[in-house]
């Protein structure tokens, strides 16, 4: 059959998230923290999930499923890593529903749909909802009696980054996490003693057959690091500062909801921070990073103004409101 008797819509959900049960259509993956840490604290669960893209675009069920699937886990910490959101602050009443349903303290960062969705009242409505959220700012949270330091960099896409208001309070005596939306920041983070960065932005790529992202996302995009770990987990040595990366594949969808390859599916990534790489099965090991390429001032302008443009538009259109009332 050539095209699908309903909407174009339902034909893809259905077949990208595996029919009726929707069985597996949010994958697991499972990897140990630095092995710096290992030995040094007893084993403690953090579980990222990234780019929920909370909107119309994405069915609220899968917000739910991703929710469920974190709390079955049983982590002791969540990380989100920006893009709560999709265009707009319509949907901010579920946003606090879904982030308040997580059985752990969750602290996340903003992403560049935040900002142009208005991050402020994206961050308000987090707050509401119980996540403590870190723009250019650390916090050390304390888990089975032991501290540990996050540092949340706000959204480097839209020019909003800090690296040195964020790792400002760092203390090197301390075991350290970041987080970040955009991936390409770890290696600043790297030389400021954080060994293991999370982040989103890329939804992996969405299609992985045939190394689509890679070609999309990081040759015509950009990006070094596109979807799973990259990096080393091993404590540097000599003159070459070195961390890991891990891109998260994310749970939503900000234009489309297609997803086809095993890379690219939904995702939650539990870390053990505590265990050693090696002691137990990954399903990934640390990638070579692809070649990247600098943003241009103009392009970064460019973006800075669409965040300007937006929130005039916000402003003017509560002005009119209010007038009409």
């Amino acid at each position: 059959m050539l095209f699908p008797p309903f909407g174009w819509s339902q034909f893809l959900l259905g077949t990208m998230d595996s029919g009726p049960s929707h069985a597996g259509r949010i994958r697991v993956r499972r990897f140990a923290g630095p092995a710096a840490y290992a030995g040094a604290m007893e084993p403690i669960r953090i579980a990222h999930l990234t780019d929920q893209h909370v909107g119309r675009i994405t069915p609220f069920a899968i917000q739910r499923e991703a929710v469920e699937l974190t709390n079955a886990e049983h982590p002791d910490l969540v990380v989100i890593t920006g893009d709560f959101v999709c265009h707009s602050q319509l949907y901010l009443d579920q946003l606090i529903e879904l982030v308040r349903a997580f059985r752990a303290p969750v602290i996340g960062v903003l992403g560049n749909h935040d900002h142009w969705a208005g991050a402020d009242e994206v961050a308000a409505a987090l707050k509401r909802g119980g996540v403590e959220v870190l723009r250019n700012d650390s916090t050390i949270i304390t888990i089975r009696r032991q501290r540990l330091q996050i540092v949340g960099l706000d959204d480097a896409y839209t020019g909003h980054a800090r690296i040195e208001k964020a790792v400002s309070g760092l203390r090197r005596d301390l075991p350290a996490l970041a987080l970040s939306h955009i991936a390409e920041e770890a290696d600043q983070l790297w030389k400021c003693g954080v060994p293991l960065v999370l982040a989103g932005h890329t939804h992996g790529g969405q299609i992985t057959v045939a190394r689509l992202n890679e070609i999309a996302v990081g040759k015509i995009g950009g990006h070094k690091y596109v979807q799973g770990l990259y990096g080393t987990r091993q404590p540097h040595r000599g003159a070459v500062v070195t961390g890991a990366v891990y891109v998260g594949a994310g749970i939503g969808a900000s234009v489309i909801p297609i997803r086809i390859g095993e890379r690219g599916k939904r995702e939650i990534a539990i870390f053990e921070f505590g265990r050693r790489p090696g002691e137990f099965e990954e399903p990934d090991r640390e990638q070579e990073p692809l070649a990247g390429r600098a943003l241009s001032p103009r392009k970064m302008r460019r973006r800075a103004e669409k965040v300007v443009r937006r929130r005039a538009r916000r402003s003017l259109r509560a002005t009119v409101e209010m007038k009409q009332v």
